[in-house]
């Protein structure tokens, strides 16, 4: 079996860069804080990302359709949690990242 292409929307993207600047403005306002957390924890979620490769219909179901399903991300104490649609038997879309502790995206 061949691996899917997993993409990411502009949404997508736009919130890999927002969650990286969340963590990374936390940290440095901490007096201890350390910057490279939010380093982490991109790699943590593209990590995970890459997951869905080769294994997209593990994770658990988002809605009605078979297709729409939610990665769950683990790190630190709650993690992020991916919203992606099986586009066909080669492609994967990831429309959505965010924290578990974020209001939902659905």
């Amino acid at each position: 079996m061949r691996p899917y292409r997993v993409r990411l929307t502009r949404a997508a993207e736009a919130d890999l860069e927002r969650l990286f600047d969340f963590v990374l403005e936390r940290e440095l306002e901490r007096d201890s804080g350390d910057p490279e957390l939010a380093t982490r924890a991109l790699d943590a979620i593209k990590s995970g990302i890459a997951t869905l490769r080769s294994s997209p219909f593990t994770c658990r179901k988002a809605g009605a359709s078979p297709f729409l399903r939610e990665l769950l991300i683990p790190f630190g104490n709650a993690g992020y949690v991916a919203l992606f649609e099986i586009v066909d038997s080669e492609t994967v879309v990831i429309a959505a990242v965010r924290h578990q502790l974020e209001d939902d995206y659905h």
